[in-house]
């Protein structure tokens, strides 16, 4: 009796996590050629493309400039650039456009169309807040909402920063949409919990518009893939909806963020894991109202997300929350919910380009070849 009960015990337990998409498992595991052998999905009249993150390749220890100008060799349609305002007004008065003039210059030059993400608040690519500290007298304080009444200066100095980067470069034919905000109105992670207001969007929104009226404006937001993950989204965006909500309402193409495996914790070589690799593509808009008009992928998984910021790259390993047979993998299956949902999927962009070329540079081709192989098949 006992053990029947203890076994019943552990099913339900099992059967729990398997529908929660919680699995302890080890980080890292042995790299394979499954990557050649996975069947890719045809892109239809889908763009494919990357984001280039200079941070982010400066923290795998990567020459921006040197890396960018190697992702742009290879022949993808679309990459996804990124206008830090930090790194851009470094001082009250102060402008420097020099970096993402040369960024601009490089993918134009490689004959690619550019998504511009001009923020200004959030930008994709951690730490994802940009804001010059001049701009701010103090943090933005936890748990609340961010808006015009509660900081209508900080709201007047985004206006003006979109207004002139949309000013600066709207002339270009390359720039194919404006990005405003990233993931706009969730918090930043769970290492923050204020929000930007839904209003103080919709205003620089309609900076952005006026400013250009003749591109459209992409905002994205993040597509939750494990119950856990569904249920604190709501919870902490209850008040005015997730960025996809506020995405759906003010933009003109909608993005999704596409992440089905991430790390919560990780030690001892074991990570435990939210899991939503295993949802079948029919199922991936489950919990939430997709958008019927344009969409796009813009961060399709295909670079670790573990525990830590900076993704490990250990030698003839591959880090469990993403492996090179993922990079396709990923890709297939929103290529699939899009055809089976008659979705119209304008584009995906992958998520980690800087991570390949890290790998590469350090004798593990299979990211980037995995990457290849779509381009080449799709």
């Amino acid at each position: 009796m006992r053990l029947a009960a203890l076994t019943g015990g552990v099913a339900a337990m099992l059967t729990l996590a398997r529908l929660s998409g919680l699995r302890l498992t080890r980080s890292e595991r042995r790299l394979t050629d499954r990557w050649r052998r996975v069947a890719v999905e045809p892109r239809g009249s889908a763009l494919l493309g990357i984001s280039f993150r200079p941070l982010q390749a400066e923290a795998l220890g990567l020459d921006a400039k040197a890396t960018l100008q190697t992702l742009l060799d290879y022949p993808f349609d679309v990459v996804r650039l990124g206008a830090y305002w930090n790194r851009m007004e470094l001082r009250p008065a102060g402008f420097r456009s020099d970096d993402l003039d040369w960024q601009i210059g490089a993918a134009e030059r490689a004959g690619k169309k550019i998504v511009l993400c001009i923020g200004p608040v959030k930008s994709f690519g951690y730490p994802e807040f940009f804001v010059p500290a001049h701009q701010l007298s103090r943090p933005l304080p936890e748990g609340t909402l961010v808006d015009a009444g509660s900081h209508p200066s900080l709201l007047a100095a985004a206006i003006a920063f979109a207004t002139r980067i949309v000013e600066c470069y709207r002339e270009r034919e390359s720039i194919i949409a404006w990005q405003v905000e990233h993931e706009a109105v969730d918090p930043l992670g769970m290492e923050h919990s204020w929000r930007l207001g839904a209003g103080f969007v919709a205003d620089e929104v309609a900076a952005v518009r006026q400013a250009d009226p003749t591109r459209p404006i992409m905002m994205n937001g993040f597509l939750p893939t494990s119950l856990p993950v569904r249920l604190q989204q709501w919870w902490r965006t209850r008040e005015q909806g997730d960025s996809l909500a506020v995405a759906r309402r003010l933009a003109d193409v909608v993005g999704i963020d596409y992440y089905p495996r991430h790390a919560l914790v990780g030690g001892g070589g074991w990570g435990l894991y939210l899991d939503g690799s295993h949802r079948r593509s029919s199922r991936l808009g489950t919990w939430v109202d997709v958008p019927r008009g344009p969409m796009l992928i813009s961060e399709g998984q295909a670079e670790p997300w573990e525990s830590v910021t900076t993704p490990p790259g250990p030698a003839g390993k591959a880090m469990f929350s993403c492996r090179p047979e993922d990079v396709i993998g990923n890709y297939n299956r929103c290529l699939a919910w899009a055809q089976r949902s008659c979705l119209r999927l304008d584009a995906y962009l992958f998520w980690g380009a800087e991570y390949w070329v890290m790998r590469q540079l350090r004798g593990d081709p299979h990211y980037l070849q995995a990457f290849i192989r779509v381009l080449e098949t799709a």
